[in-house]
């Protein structure tokens, strides 16, 4: 009996309207756009799809709206809108970041990507309505959202909604997207130059993550010429130098690797608890106070000994920089940490100090994450100077963010505790975190020792003729406040809950918040995070 050999199988060819859907599918793909594609490596710079092939688990994308063109019907043959504006410029659509370590369910996010290969990143008539859909969505499931703002704003070339709008200042998408602020965490990341109706939404997200590279500015230079200023290069509006300076940037960054990445680790902390984690030896914390209470020492090296290992992000880092601000990871539960940093101004809180921890602490209590607060600070600035930089409102605004946190918030003064500064690092006072505790070398007063003596004892300081005899006088009083306001005395008479050894530090906060009861029902939302 003869054997045979089965027939292959014919694949039948794609019918017409298939294969009408895949190139026009693939028309959009950065290998079939080879010119703007080689202009963008002249600059140095990735795409929309490379952003998004780098943050998104592999997979994981569902793209909506990838067939929109731009709305130029009415100047353009429709071969050539689909050649040169595909996704009208913008790419959006649902995926996972971090799904290896917190699942997919935890990982979903929304995403949103320009760059200047279309038209130069502005925002056309159908990448606004895509946007305001997906924003929808957003809101709806609770959804992360990050987006990749280069672009020059709105676009005037968008000849076929002449018909149906005017000036377009009915849009909705950015009240949707400011809305979604302290619903989900929103991420900004700018490469490249970022103006205008890109630079509003850049402005309303929670983190801002740019580039060397970037230019952000709420007018380019076609609307500053356009204002009667003059002409100016977009290189001149908003460089990185100064947009870091001033605490619009969060967190500064080399290249679109590192954005991709530090957005990936931000992310994460409101992801959940990460389940393996290292830390330093603790006992090193000891050693890290100089005895010589005159000398300062490295605040980031006692945060990096005492969280996670490689777990702490620091946020706005150019901007009041006698204050500290980062996420952090302690036994792998994510944590929002700020500091006072001694190595500026000896940790004296200034208005952009306070500016910076008050917006902290509405970003923790919004995405519900603990704090933890390192105190060592003589307290606020004083003086004719400070006050003409609304020292008042600034300052007060650590009063009002404190006293509206919702999030567990736990307090260790490192050494000084000084005055109201004090008080509003420990949310308003010591007794209104879940504990206040000191390590050893903590000392305390309503004001600076020096200071205190000088003005409580002026009358006998006065009276005291003989200049050695007046140095002695002034050196006995500091000493026994100095002594009075001890860490162990101030325990002693429950000002503070307590003195710890340094060592022992991560165990109280671990013990605190396992101390305290889960959260009751699904997330409260909170009001949103100002912008500054």
């Amino acid at each position: 009996m003869e054997s045979s050999t089965p027939r292959k199988k014919q694949t039948p060819p794609p019918r017409d309207e298939l294969l009408e859907l895949l190139q026009r599918l693939s028309a959009g793909m950065d290998d079939q756009r080879p010119r703007a594609i080689q202009r963008r490596r002249l600059k140095g710079q990735r795409t929309a799809r490379e952003y998004l092939d780098d943050l998104l688990d592999k997979d994981s994308f569902i793209e909506y709206g990838a067939l929109t063109l731009a709305a130029q019907r009415g100047r353009k043959a429709v071969d050539e809108l689909v050649a040169r504006t595909p996704a009208d410029g913008l790419i959006t659509g649902i995926g996972t970041v971090n799904a290896p370590l917190f699942g997919d369910q935890e990982a979903r996010c929304m995403v949103m990507a320009y760059d200047y290969t279309v038209l130069a990143g502005t925002q056309g008539y159908f990448n606004h309505k895509k946007m305001d859909r997906l924003l929808g969505l957003a809101d709806t499931l609770r959804l992360p959202l990050i987006l990749f703002t280069e672009g020059g704003g709105g676009r005037p070339g968008d000849t076929d909604a002449e018909g149906v709008r005017i000036a377009g200042l009915d849009l909705p998408t950015f009240a949707w997207f400011a809305g979604l602020s302290g619903k989900v965490p929103l991420i900004g990341i700018v490469s490249g130059y970022c103006f205008a109706g890109n630079a509003a939404l850049l402005g309303c997200c929670d983190v801002i993550i740019a580039t060397g590279n970037a230019n952000i500015g709420m007018g380019g230079p076609v609307m500053i010429e356009g204002g009667g200023l003059g002409t100016c290069a977009p290189e001149d509006v908003g460089p990185i130098e100064v947009q870091h300076g001033n605490g619009v940037v969060d967190i500064r960054v080399d290249d679109e690797a590192e954005a991709v990445a530090a957005a990936k680790q931000y992310l994460s902390y409101f992801q959940g608890v990460t389940p393996t984690w290292n830390a330093a030896d603790q006992t090193l914390l000891r050693k890290l106070i100089p005895e010589n209470r005159r000398r300062t020492y490295d605040d980031s090296a006692i945060i990096q000994t005492l969280v996670d290992k490689h777990s702490f992000l620091e946020l706005r880092s150019g901007f009041g920089r006698a204050m500290i601000t980062g996420l952090v990871r302690i036994e792998g539960v994510p944590f929002g940490l700020m500091a006072n940093n001694c190595q500026h101004m000896a940790g004296t809180i200034e208005p952009d100090d306070a500016d910076k921890a008050a917006r902290f602490m509405q970003l923790c209590n919004a995405h519900a994450l603990p704090m933890l607060s390192l105190i060592d600070t003589p307290g606020f600035m004083v003086g004719p100077d400070v006050e003409k930089r609304a020292q008042v409102r600034h300052v007060c605004r650590m009063f009002l963010a404190g006293s509206h946190l919702k999030v567990p918030f736990f307090s260790i003064v490192l050494r000084r505790g000084y005055g109201l500064g004090a008080m509003a690092m420990a949310r308003g006072g010591f007794h209104e975190s879940f504990f206040t505790t000191a390590w050893p070398t903590g000392e305390f007063g309503g004001m600076g020792v020096e200071g205190a003596v000088k003005a409580a004892f002026k009358k006998e300081l006065a009276a005291i003729q003989d200049t050695a005899m007046r140095e002695q006088f002034f050196s006995d009083m500091v000493a026994r406040r100095y002594a009075n306001g001890k860490a162990l005395n101030m325990a002693a008479y429950m000002e503070i809950d307590s003195v710890i050894d340094p060592a022992d530090t991560r165990k109280w906060i671990i013990r605190g918040l396992t101390s305290l009861p889960p959260p009751m029902g699904e997330k409260t939302v909170l009001p949103y995070i100002d912008s500054w």
